[in-house]
């Protein structure tokens, strides 16, 4: 089947403004990449310069207080009540061990039952009981400061936000089979 030179000039005529349009739509592409990268860098000076800060105020203006009373009354109760009560137990079951070992070993010996000085053993089990309260006790020396809870949500809102600069992106740049012309990014399709 012939055509026409009129059919072929229009064919012609179109296949050139599919060619225009394909060139077009490249150039806009790589104007929308370059648009999402921009708004990817200005998401994150915006969350370090205005989120990040504005979190960790608010977290160290209100929560912070009550987070450092409630470590130190902690640390209080554990060093002050707890400690010397375990290490009292922790002392007299050594000490208790130690009274075992040296019966046995009378006995093995053939020495029989003899008194224990319980004098020697109530100091062994001050001894013992010291030095576990001193292993068990939490100093009160600060750490050193770390990324705290203001940090971590100002992380998460920033992941959220990027995802959804994102998910926009995509939602723009996506393929729909009405309004994509053809895969080959240089090659313009054949009328």
């Amino acid at each position: 089947m012939s055509l026409s030179r009129k059919r072929k000039k229009e064919l012609r005529k179109l296949q050139d403004q599919a060619t225009t349009l394909w060139e077009s739509q490249q150039v806009l592409l790589g104007q929308a990449g370059n648009v999402a990268r921009e708004a990817g860098r200005q998401l994150g000076n915006y969350n370090r310069e205005q989120v990040v800060p504005t979190v960790q105020h608010t977290y160290e203006k209100y929560a912070a207080p009550y987070v450092d009373e409630g470590v130190k009354t902690s640390k209080k109760v554990y060093n002050d009540k707890i400690v010397p009560a375990a290490g009292a137990v922790i002392g007299s079951a050594l000490s208790v061990w130690d009274a075992a070992n040296e019966k046995r070993k009378d006995l093995a010996a053939g020495r029989g039952f003899t008194s224990l000085d319980v004098g020697k053993y109530q100091k062994k089990a001050e001894k013992y009981g010291k030095k576990a309260a001193r292993q068990l006790t939490v100093s009160n020396t600060p750490k050193k400061k770390s990324m705290g809870a203001g940090g971590v949500i100002a992380i998460l809102l920033g992941v959220a936000a990027a995802a959804g600069v994102l998910y926009a992106a995509w939602q723009t740049l996506r393929a729909d089979d009405e309004l994509w012309v053809a895969d080959d990014p240089l090659r313009a399709p054949d009328a």
